[in-house]
């Protein structure tokens, strides 16, 4: 058996080209720096784009009527289906014209009765006129004649008086539509009893063109007045001359156009806001009052924009960056300022320039200062030349 110290000699310069090999292979390692980190970059894209504010509002009616009856009786007829579109003069309902036709040849009488007294009384006056006062005819007699011929004069004109509202009752018997628009249902049935002044029977709204109405808050109300002609400030709309555009709410692009008409005189202590009013036109009758709507109000000119995907960009802490790939590859972060996203692409409003490549893919792999591979991509924003941006 060997000894210990030759066991361990022996050992030993078995161990020794294999701590060489190893030291030799970590010294390499060390010796190879890692490659640049592939990403994808690109140019800003520029586009027209506008700022817009948005609101929530609801139609209302330009015109809105209630049918009540001008004078008491039984219903006799209606003339309309429930829900349909009526023109101005169309009759609506009927009451039973009996009565006030009655009543019409009853003052019709009264007129000539009036009419016949009055002759009499004309007659009688010339006749004591043509005495000598005094010897025929007392001067008493003579005064009371004038006086009966005043009387049945103004007898005539108070049947006639009665004659006209006999007429005019009569007239009130037919209910016809005030206005253009749609009707709704009837309040009332046939047969019963129409208090005038009172009761019911229908409504009607006027179709074409149609209100809409929403409150702006007080800082908007304020940039619109500044953005407005100073010449137009006596106008109902403040010289609020922008354009506004409306979607419903199961519609995706904002394709009904209108114009401001009316801005409200008070601002609401509650709120801090003050009403506006829009106007569109509505000749195939869709828009409803009553139904919701989102208005989009214009209020710059276009101009043109920085866009780039939202994957470009990165944060710290509060702050937003990008990070831009200089001519020799480094990459180095720009802090920037964000609008809304347009088309699939967020804005960039302040701390980038057209002619920065920016980073669009791969941005976890990149670091301040270090080196990258870029790899050119076309960053694309869809939709139109020309798009919105939206503040609210």
């Amino acid at each position: 058996m060997q000894p210990r110290h030759v066991r361990f000699a022996l050992l030993a310069a078995l161990l020794l080209p294999l701590a060489l090999a190893a030291c030799g292979e970590a010294q390499n390692n060390q010796a190879v720096a890692p490659p640049p980190p592939k990403v994808t970059v690109s140019k800003p894209v520029q586009k027209m784009v506008a700022d817009y504010d948005e609101y929530v509002g609801r139609f209302v009616a330009y015109d809105f009527v209630e049918i009540r009856a001008r004078v008491s009786g039984y219903l006799d007829k209606i003339q309309f289906t429930d829900g349909q579109l009526v023109k101005e003069g169309d009759r609506l309902f009927i009451i039973d014209r009996r009565p006030f036709e009655a009543s019409l040849e009853q003052a019709k009488a009264a007129v000539e009765q009036a009419k016949a007294n009055l002759a009499f009384a004309e007659a009688d006056l010339k006749r004591g006129s043509n005495l000598v006062p005094g010897t025929s005819i007392t001067q008493q007699t003579l005064d009371q004649r004038v006086q009966a011929k005043r009387v049945a004069e103004a007898s005539v004109m108070a049947q006639e008086a009665a004659l006209k509202q006999a007429e005019l009752d009569l007239q009130f018997t037919e209910l016809k539509a005030p206005i253009s628009g749609r009707i709704g249902d009837r309040r009332v049935s046939i047969g019963n009893l129409v208090s005038a002044n009172t009761t019911l029977l229908g409504t009607v709204v006027s179709v074409d063109p149609i209100r809409f109405e929403f409150t702006m808050d007080e800082a908007s109300y304020l940039r619109y007045l500044r953005a407005a002609s100073e010449q137009a400030s006596d106008k109902p709309n403040r010289g609020m001359s922008l354009p506004v555009k409306l979607k419903l709410i199961d519609e995706d692009n904002f394709v009904h156009e209108g114009k401001i008409d009316f801005v409200d005189n008070v601002i609401e202590r509650g709120t801090g806001t003050i009403r506006g009013r829009a106007e569109f036109k509505n000749a195939d009758g869709k828009l409803t009052p009553g139904m919701f709507g989102r208005i989009q109000i214009t209020t710059a000119p276009p101009a043109v924009a920085l866009m780039v995907p939202d994957s470009a960009i990165g944060t710290e802490q509060v702050r937003k960056f990008v990070f831009a790939v200089s001519a020799d590859g480094t990459a180095n972060p720009k802090y920037v300022t964000l609008g809304p996203v347009v088309d699939g692409m967020r804005v960039v409003t302040a701390g980038l320039e057209a002619g920065d490549t920016v980073v669009v893919n791969g941005l976890m792999r990149v670091r301040p200062g270090i080196k990258v591979a870029p790899e050119e991509a076309t960053a694309s924003a869809g939709g139109s030349k020309e798009a919105v941006v939206g503040t609210n």
